[in-house]
């Protein structure tokens, strides 16, 4: 007789995440399955949680989550052939898929050991996909180089707060964070921010071009939506913006004739249309340029909430009101 081991996890149900049991997941040749001590929240899991498709990701009965924390106790068999230099029982930091859950699998480029055994699990959780993303956004994509500036829209999430911080040791000279809540508009200091500016502010773009000499030289928008146009305005001739999140709508009317005016190159960056290989690039060249602050725990990032993995409803309809300042997470019992 085949007997599947279950476990719990969070699924979509019909009306949002639900708390269920299902089969253990197996490990592909090139993944590792680690049992899970904690779980990041990020807006994906939020949309796919209550509902909607992530990429490939989505539909009823899904395990919601993206980033999670644990210890490996099973490696696939091409993991070491294939430059995999992780062991059973190693304190990993994953990003990957179906992470609300007791185990989950993640392509071994993916599953980062710990640097030390200080660093707590909650704490191990919530930096994968703000590192890689805003690594690869500002770096990678952007192209920053020393003493440029830097506007992060959306800069007091999780991945903002961690995006200020990377523009600062990547040697920005000058870093302007948004936020539409005054109470977290006044804390982005603390984490790297020269100038913090309300994106629903009619004068926020003259307060840039003013503070810039004409203008940032790498805007990051995770909003899109109303501050596409604006974001043109705010960023220097031959400048770049990168768009990473769409907080702010999906779709939006484009000054195509602002856009020639500034000669801005706009680039779009998204996980859910890359292949294995380049998420192992992007993994790799964070590693290189961010671990040695990592290890010496130089990222600030407050955890906002911590919530049971029961609990997760709870948890995304938290993220879902906008009233948290950094990360939220889910635990599991040790």
């Amino acid at each position: 007789m085949h007997y599947t081991h279950r476990m719990k996890a969070v699924v979509v149900g019909e009306n949002g995440p639900e708390i269920a049991e299902v089969p253990e997941p197996v490990p592909a040749p090139n993944e590792v399955k680690v049992r899970v001590r904690a779980c990041g929240l990020n807006r994906a899991d939020t949309a796919v949680a209550m509902g909607e498709a992530h990429g490939r990701s989505g539909g009823p009965g899904t395990v919601v989550g993206i980033e999670f924390a644990g210890e490996v106790v099973e490696i696939g068999s091409d993991v070491a052939a294939e430059g995999g230099a992780l062991s059973i029982g190693d304190r990993v930091m994953c990003s990957g898929g179906g992470g609300w859950a007791e185990f989950a699998v993640a392509d071994w480029g993916r599953a980062v050991p710990l640097p030390g055994a200080d660093m707590g699990w909650t704490r191990a959780t919530t930096l994968p996909i703000a590192l890689q993303t805003m690594h690869n956004a500002l770096v990678t994509a952007g192209g920053l180089a020393r003493d440029e500036s830097v506007l992060i829209q959306g800069a007091s999430s999780g991945v903002g707060l961690i995006g200020m911080q990377i523009a600062r040791l990547m040697g920005a000279r000058f870093v302007i964070g948004s936020s539409t809540d005054p109470e977290r508009r006044a804390r982005l200091a603390e984490f790297g921010a020269d100038l913090a500016i309300d994106s629903r502010d009619p004068e926020w773009v003259a307060r840039v071009l003013d503070a810039t000499g004409g203008g940032v030289d790498l805007t990051i928008d995770q909003v899109s939506g109303y501050t596409v146009n604006a974001n043109l305005a705010a960023t220097r001739v031959l400048g770049r913006i990168v768009n990473v999140g769409r907080l702010g709508g999906r779709v939006s009317e484009f000054d195509c004739d602002l856009h020639a005016l500034r000669r801005i190159r706009y680039i779009g960056v998204t996980f859910r249309t890359r292949s294995v290989a380049e998420v192992r690039e992007i993994v790799r060249a964070m590693k290189d340029d961010l671990w040695d602050a990592v290890a010496g725990d130089d990222f600030s990032l407050p955890i906002d909430r911590v919530y049971p993995l029961d609990e997760a409803p709870a948890a995304v309809a938290h993220m879902r009101a906008n009233r948290h300042f950094g990360k939220i997470a889910l635990t599991l019992d040790a």
